[in-house]
């Protein structure tokens, strides 16, 4: 598989890269949280530090972040905002997003319970997988 793709004419990553210490003016970080939008640890303590998330915010997009709530009960709880997540990304081509492993960290969950949720972001050019996630969906 390709290790870059253009989008929007700037070359980006296939994949997420594991860490991400910047990022270009049109790109998002997207991340786990909790509802009540308390970004203590994991990914969400860098969207807050790094990227404009939020105190308080749990779900959406603050800065260049987007929060996806992770820790309020199982996989099907966080379906309905991966969903929005998806559905945002669509409405929003000037920008790039790049998912991180929501939900396999803090919250506990695995890239075979989460990558899922995913599927529908496959074919949308401005989001972008973990690679661990696009292996589960292959």
């Amino acid at each position: 598989m390709k290790e870059k793709k253009e989008y929007n004419g700037i070359e980006r990553p296939t994949f997420t890269p594991e860490s991400i210490n910047e990022l270009k003016a049109d790109e998002v970080f997207v991340f786990g949280s909790n509802l009540a939008g308390m970004h203590g640890g994991g990914a969400a303590h860098a969207a807050w530090k790094q990227f404009g998330a939020v105190m308080g915010c749990g779900v959406g997009l603050r800065g260049q972040s987007y929060a996806i709530p992770t820790m309020q009960g199982g996989v099907e709880t966080i379906k309905p905002y991966v969903d929005d997540f998806i559905v945002f990304a669509k409405e929003h081509p000037e920008l790039f997003f790049f998912v991180t492993r929501i939900g396999c960290g803090i919250a506990g969950f695995r890239d075979k319970d989460i990558a899922p949720l995913f599927a529908e972001a496959t074919g949308v050019d401005n989001i972008c997988l973990p690679e661990s996630f696009a292996k589960v969906l292959k």
